[in-house]
Order: C-alpha cells, then sequence, then structure tokens
C-alpha cells in the first residue's frame, strides 16, 4: 500500500498544501556575468504534475536568463515572527517556456487562479521541480519533508 501521505508523483501532501496556501514565490536565475537574480512571480501550480505555472514578460532580467539557462532555484514562504510556525519551502528545478501542446493546461490553471489576468497578453512559463525541501516548524523545530525527482 502507497503511503497515505504521499501523491502518486511521491510529493507529500503537506507540501501540496503549502503550495496551495500561498501564490507568490521568488525565483532565482543565474545565466549571465552579473551573477544571480531574483523575481517574484505570481503562480498556480498543477499538484497531479507536480508543475509550476508562472508568467513573465521577455524584457525583464529573469526571462532571458532563464532563456539562456533553464535551471532556478525558488522559494516560498510564510511571513511570520513566531519561530514555532516557520514555514518555507526551497525548490531547485527547471525552468521552461509553456509548450504549444501545454498551453491550454497551463493558461487554464494560471486563469483560476488569477482570474483578473484574462485581459492579459500572457507569456507562460513552468517550474519543473526537481527536488524541493519544505521546513514546518509545527513539526518540531527545523523538521524538514524532502522530496527528489
Amino acid at each position: 500500500m502507497a503511503n497515505e501521505k504521499h501523491t502518486d508523483n511521491g510529493v507529500d501532501r503537506r507540501i501540496i498544501r503549502f503550495i496551495g496556501r500561498h501564490h507568490v514565490m521568488t525565483i532565482a536565475s543565474a545565466a549571465t556575468e552579473c551573477g544571480p537574480y531574483c523575481a517574484n512571480v505570481f503562480y498556480a501550480y498543477l499538484p497531479e504534475r507536480n508543475l509550476f505555472v508562472f508568467t513573465s514578460d521577455d524584457r525583464t532580467r529573469h526571462y532571458r536568463e532563464m532563456y539562456l539557462d533553464d535551471r532556478v532555484a525558488a522559494t516560498i514562504v510564510l511571513e511570520t515572527r513566531t519561530v514555532g510556525q516557520v514555514q518555507g519551502l526551497q525548490i531547485l528545478g527547471r525552468a521552461a517556456l509553456v509548450r504549444q501542446a501545454d498551453t491550454t493546461a497551463a493558461r487554464n490553471a494560471y486563469l483560476k487562479q488569477f482570474p483578473y489576468a484574462v485581459v492579459a497578453d500572457l507569456t507562460l512559463w513552468t517550474l519543473r521541480p526537481t527536488s524541493m525541501k519544505y521546513t514546518d516548524n509545527r513539526l518540531g523545530f527545523g523538521k524538514k519533508l524532502m522530496w527528489h525527482e
């Protein structure tokens, strides 16, 4: 019998719940001699595919860097001053422009999360995690849940 705490793709359901309670992640790219660069993006998450969908404009630095080097890092965090409530997710993965075959699913997921974006000219990206580390102090100080593809 499969572990009831995990989905079919092996991601702990507590990680998926945390992702679902938030909508902004910080994504870091680094494809130029200038070094790493961070940007905050709104995201939708497709848990059945373990895939984040976000939008970015081609005039931004992170767009250009992700286009040159698809390796990215990202974080999602709960802001709190209470140590016992600290929660955060660190992600390593690959960013890619949404493929033509995935456009409808990605667009629908993004617009379900952010319906006001229907009027925008969206250039959609995906972030496919290769590893995730979730810290949740509610489970015990410094408790980490790990996922690797």
